[in-house]
């Protein structure tokens, strides 16, 4: 059997994570499903049947619930049901597993932060617009905005990566100054361009 179903309820244990043989990333967890129903003799609402599920996601899903699940987060899942059926020493067990779509946290319960997930792409678009140039600094070539060290030179650290380009000796970032900014930028976005490439 295979639906798509929606459900609410607890992250009973912490996400697990394993690789597959062809290398792509697996995590799973338990998730605990309660009815909740009102009791008009008692008047107040109470627990019913709790129902569970063996929640599991791949590749980037997979990594982005061992990121942000822990045990006891309220959680809204959507995915395909399967219903698994075995037999045991002549005793006949059944499991129902949820291969999630979707995972994220139940706002009625609390508030988050999204971070949405850097593309590749991306990435290394955003790397390429850095250039370190000697002298002068870390430029970024679409915005045109500069920082350097103390003394006007790139940190020997730099990397082409940007992660520890414009780092100063005290652990603090400082703008080029106004005059060499505006004498990089006289020359024109071509020129500039090349300048810097061929630094």
């Amino acid at each position: 059997m295979s639906d798509t179903i929606t459900v609410r309820g607890f992250v009973a244990t912490d996400p697990r994570t394993n690789t597959t043989n062809g290398g792509d990333i697996v995590s799973s967890f338990r998730l605990a499903v309660t009815e909740r129903r009102y009791d008009r003799d008692a008047s107040a609402w109470i627990d019913g049947h709790t129902n569970w599920f063996t929640v599991v996601g791949f590749r980037q899903l997979a990594s982005n619930m061992c990121g942000s699940l822990k045990k006891g987060n309220r959680v809204i899942v959507v995915g395909k049901l399967r219903l698994k059926q075995w037999e045991k020493d002549g005793r006949v067990y059944h499991s129902a597993e949820v291969e999630a779509e979707s995972v994220g946290h139940d706002l009625y319960w609390g508030s988050a932060k999204f971070a949405r997930n850097p593309q590749d792409g991306q990435r290394q678009e955003a790397a390429s617009t850095r250039v370190a140039v000697e002298g002068v600094g870390v430029v970024d070539l679409e915005t045109g905005e500069m920082s350097v060290n103390e003394g006007g030179h790139v940190s020997a650290a730099a990397g082409p990566d940007g992660s520890d380009e414009g780092e100063t000796d005290d652990g603090g970032d400082s703008l080029a100054p106004v005059g060499a900014r505006e004498d990089l930028l006289s020359r024109g976005e071509t020129g500039l361009k090349a300048d810097l490439l061929s630094a």
